[in-house]
């Protein structure tokens, strides 16, 4: 590759060490995109549902199947006297009592709905009824399914690492999925139709992006 003569523009760069941690979360934010969303069903040990989205999701295998989710701690001003003093969101601490969530794929008829359960609410609150979403009983894991959603993951959790332990720190949630559940009609041959599926994903701050805009790359042997 020929680069005599490219301009590729100035850099600014940014040593974390220097930064507040709310800097450095909105440039991770704005240039890890798109960044696909999970809606995460949990149940705490009372059997109270909470249903909260997560854009730092991923595949982490197919040999187990598994999956991975990151719930960062409370940021400061987060952990308001009266609604919670643990630094854990409720989704996290419902998984690492109960060890069991699903992953509910979020596609752009429920994008709304999902950006709903985000709302900084009490343990007591069930999000479905908050989102109007409607729950579906799963197959293995006690945690309900979005009905409205075109594909999700039963999955039980294998570990728990904390990034860090102050707050605004990443925690990285991984699990083995132990069911899959895909609108029939979105599936041949185990390919998943992507526009069927439409699904969406984050970028920066509140905007959101649909995945309609496809190219095709063939792999070079």
């Amino acid at each position: 590759m020929n680069l005599t003569g490219t301009s590729f523009g100035s850099m600014l760069t940014l040593d974390p060490a220097n930064c507040e941690p709310k800097q450095i979360y909105k440039v991770m934010t704005g240039i890890i995109v798109p960044r696909p969303v999970a809606l995460v069903s949990t149940v705490d040990r009372d059997g109270v549902v909470n249903l909260a989205p997560f854009s730092a999701f991923s595949s982490a295998g197919a040999n187990p199947p598994a999956v991975l989710f990151c719930p960062g701690l409370r940021a400061p001003g987060q952990a308001e006297p009266g609604l919670h003093f643990d630094l854990r969101k409720d989704t996290l601490r419902n998984v690492e009592e109960t060890g069991e969530f699903v992953v509910n794929v979020v596609s752009e008829a429920i994008a709304a709905a999902a950006n709903e359960t985000a709302a900084e609410v009490g343990p007591e609150v069930d999000e479905f009824q908050l989102s109007g979403l409607t729950k579906v009983a799963s197959e293995v894991v006690r945690p309900p399914r979005v009905a409205e959603s075109p594909a999700q993951m039963e999955c039980k959790l294998l570990q728990v690492i904390y990034v860090g332990r102050e707050p605004g720190a990443g925690v990285i949630v991984l699990g083995e999925v132990v069911r899959f559940h895909v609108r029939e009609d979105l599936m041949a041959d185990f390919r998943v139709d992507p526009e069927g599926l439409d699904a969406v994903g984050r970028m920066a701050g509140n905007t959101w992006v649909r995945t309609r805009d496809r190219i095709e790359l063939v792999r070079p042997k």
